[in-house]
């Protein structure tokens, strides 16, 4: 709890709605102790304060005392507050969450300190009948043609392109390799070059205009045209206009695909295979592996429905709104790593985006809730050495010390939030084995 979390508001301008995990304590500080702090906070401005026309530390009481009023109240606030509050929560068997809300706040210097503190708590439920939650376990494989597709595929990625030498032009099938400069008539537009590029001739994702205007171009001929994108294109900064094109044609290439047998096994280089066959184990058995996460994961979303739905208990909001900062941390984090500019970044509309994620926070923060209480139920724990393998496994995956990370955690707090995001895994997925 901090001095900033406690600033004291007004009651009658601050209106907070009502939700069913709000509780308000009232609480009084005894004029006594008050004093006592008073007394102690106006010596230290005393003996520190510089007021024109008296030396330092010679400033009498009555005017530190007029000059600094607001000061000494702060300090007198930061100082009993938090204690006086946790006090009074402990005595009604109240456990807040999150920082409460001062309001009605009466501090005078020979008088009992007044206030009421507005918090949440967390919900009292039970989660009987959790056992007959059920999931559907779908059953994993892979067939033959899922297979020779991915081989199909590993060949395109290995292709070659060889030269044509006898004299022609391009045709459908070939590759021109060209280099080209497009040119937009928007007022201020940069031209785009680019050099040894490979233009596939009548290929799926060749433009049709550069396919018509380069059939049948030799190698060292150039061709002026016009390409106009459509409104759809892929690209967006592309999508809609129209640029002129000054290309050069450097030459003709054959695309050669890899003969599927096990010399090309051998020239991919992957450690323990030498065989096709043995490509078509590891690539099954890679599909297996994924389509297995894929079943887990579906099947945990369908327990956590069910569950949530079963239970739709209240939740306090401030762990919700926590819930959806740490979605957008993560997406807006993961848009830079993509590519996106800060600049568009700061033109997001954060507070839609805010409401876009808040249905599935607030059921991330219930599930969370439930799975809790479920590993309560079950006396599931977590011992150390789970802790410590876990911990482990993360500083490998981020490439970081195991010992400065659990330091990292410890100076966070964060141990205990793994420990009980552990224990909730090990509930989740007691519901899933109960599910086979």
């Amino acid at each position: 709890m901090t001095s900033s979390d406690l600033t004291p508001t007004d009651a009658d301008v601050v209106e907070t709605p009502k939700n069913p995990c709000e509780r308000e304590v009232s609480v009084e500080i005894p004029a006594e102790i008050v004093a006592r702090e008073w007394s102690s906070a106006l010596a230290r401005y005393q003996k520190h304060a510089r007021i024109p026309g008296f030396r330092p530390g010679k400033v009498p009481a009555t005017i530190v005392r007029r000059n600094f009023e607001q000061e000494i109240k702060s300090e007198i606030f930061e100082q009993l507050v938090p204690g006086a509050f946790r006090e009074e929560a402990t005595k009604q068997n109240l456990i807040p969450v999150g920082q409460p809300r001062v309001v009605e706040l009466e501090l005078e210097e020979d008088k009992p300190m007044k206030f009421k503190a507005i918090f949440e708590v967390l919900p009292a439920f039970e989660v009987e009948g959790y056992k007959e939650i059920k999931a559907t376990s779908e059953p994993v494989s892979v067939a033959e043609e899922e297979v020779e597709k991915t081989l199909t595929t590993l060949r395109e990625q290995n292709v070659t392109y060889e030269n044509v030498d006898e004299d022609r032009g391009l045709a459908d099938g070939d590759f021109g390799s060209v280099a080209f400069t497009g040119s937009s008539t928007e007022e201020g537009a940069e031209p785009i070059e680019m050099k040894d590029v490979m233009v596939e001739i009548g290929g799926e994702k060749t433009m049709q205009a550069f396919t018509d205007n380069l059939r049948g171009a030799k190698a060292g001929e150039t061709k002026s045209f016009d390409v106009t994108y459509p409104e759809d294109f892929s690209d967006h900064r592309l999508a809609g206009k129209t640029l002129h094109y000054d290309i050069s044609v450097g030459g003709i290439k054959k695309k050669v695909v890899p003969e599927m047998n096990d010399e090309w096994v051998k020239d991919l280089g992957q450690d323990g295979l030498n065989t096709l066959e043995e490509l078509r184990h590891r690539i099954r058995e890679g599909m297996e592996h994924e389509k297995k996460h894929a079943a887990e994961h579906k099947m945990k979303e369908e327990i956590l429905q069910q569950l949530t739905a079963k239970y739709p208990i209240d939740v306090p909001r401030v762990m919700v709104e926590n819930a959806i900062d740490q979605r957008l941390e993560h997406g807006l984090r993961s848009l830079l790593m993509q590519g996106m500019r800060q600049e568009d970044l700061k033109r997001m509309d954060i507070g839609k985006l805010r409401d876009g994620q808040r249905e599935g926070a607030l059921r991330d923060v219930r599930a969370n809730l439930l799975l809790e209480k479920i590993a309560d139920v079950e006396k599931i724990e977590i011992a150390d050495e789970e802790l410590d393998k876990e911990i482990a496994e993360a500083a490998q995956q981020s490439k970081q010390n195991p010992l400065a990370l659990r330091k990292q955690l410890e100076e966070q707090n964060g141990l205990e939030g793994l420990r009980s995001q552990l224990r909730c895994d090990h509930a989740l997925n007691l519901l899933i084995k109960q599910s086979e």
